[in-house]
């Protein structure tokens, strides 16, 4: 999925490395006050699933976390944490757990690990509750499009291109019982739509294990977060339109809460006169057409705040406020229209608009 996130939180210390991020919605994760926090706050960092983490731990103390490790000792746990998850769901690790799967002849059963499986598990349903909006297959038909590793087509791909692999491809040829995954049909699993949200997840319940109670942990745009930010506040989100830096809703309070958005405004090329967009429909093997900007969620795990965002983004505003509704979802729009941008929202978005001035 194709997120944006800029935080700024007490001293802006992600600013630079997000820059080249940004590519939909604008998240600004703010600090109420400029005065130095009283309690002690460690800031982590470093490269991961081709982009950065960016995690702040508020009141180290707390849960006996200080004393009983050091700040480069729960870097490290970290840094494993997330190697973990990219030897399990990486498709650029040729040995890969994923990868093995990938490779593996069609029938064939694979035995993969209960991370792993969860993860499928979720995205197959958000696949089934989105009528294959969000396919985890889809791989070949980005490629195809020139979204992924190669170039962009000098021509647009024709309809029998575009046919041959739509009859290949779709998350129903996958069977996932308990921890045995196969495959019907010659497909191909990409998580990088789930799998920042799911490692966003990991650490955050590493963190808690360790009984740190706030936190921010960020991962390529994808946030979750606990408690209270380093001026004792709630953590809050700002959110800001696609090109501006305009806020266009007062800061929302979503402590306890992850955060994910997709968007496609910058990432497209143009043919004829015509703009495609790299977002591509599975359901009609081609670029989506309809005005949504970008979708913003907010779930209880960011693995879900994750997949839902790149599902909505798909589907179009309309069908995106259906589904929200459907499946009780926190959901904030975008919509680009003949003058900007309109905001559209779900029911269950509200009380984080209503929460932020208490």
């Amino acid at each position: 999925m194709v997120s944006a996130l800029f935080l700024f939180v007490q001293n802006r210390f992600s600013a630079r490395a997000l820059v080249a991020q940004l590519s939909a919605l604008l998240l600004v994760a703010l600090g109420l006050a400029a005065c130095a926090p009283d309690k002690e706050t460690w800031k982590l960092t470093g490269p991961t699933m081709g982009t950065s983490y960016h995690i702040t731990v508020v009141d180290v103390s707390a849960g006996g976390t200080r004393g009983e490790l050091t700040r480069g000792e729960l870097k490290g746990l970290v840094d494993a944490e997330l190697a973990a998850v990219n030897q399990e769901m990486s498709t650029y690790i040729p040995d890969s757990e994923l990868m093995r799967f990938n490779r593996a002849a069609v029938g064939e059963e694979v035995t993969v690990s209960p991370h792993l499986a969860e993860v499928v598990a979720r995205a197959l349903d958000i696949y089934r509750q989105s009528d294959g909006a969000f396919d985890v297959t889809v791989g070949p038909l980005v490629n195809l499009w020139g979204f992924g590793p190669s170039p962009e087509p000098e021509t647009i791909p024709s309809d029998d291109e575009i046919a041959a692999l739509r009859a290949v491809l779709g998350s129903d040829a996958l069977n996932l019982q308990g921890a045995i995954l196969s495959k019907k049909r010659p497909v191909e699993i990409d998580l990088s739509a789930i799998a920042k949200g799911h490692g966003v997840d990991r650490v955050a319940e590493l963190l808690e294990a360790k009984g740190i109670e706030n936190y921010l942990v960020e991962v390529g745009g994808e946030l979750r977060t606990a408690g209270v930010n380093p001026q004792g506040k709630p953590w809050r989100i700002g959110v800001e339109r696609p090109s501006g830096g305009q806020v266009v809703q007062k800061p929302i309070a979503v402590s306890g809460k992850a955060v994910a958005t997709s968007g496609d405004y910058r990432n497209y090329y143009e043919r004829d006169g015509k703009r495609y967009a790299h977002t591509i429909d599975p359901r009609s093997g081609r670029p989506v057409e309809h005005r949504l900007a970008s979708v913003t969620v907010i779930a209880e795990t960011c693995a879900e705040a994750d997949g839902y965002a790149t599902a909505l983004n798909v589907i179009g505003a309309d069908a995106a406020l259906k589904l929200a509704e459907e499946q009780n979802l926190a959901v904030f729009l975008l919509v680009k229209t003949d003058s900007g941008f309109e905001e559209r929202s779900s029911s269950a978005f509200l009380p984080y608009l209503e929460s932020q001035g208490r």
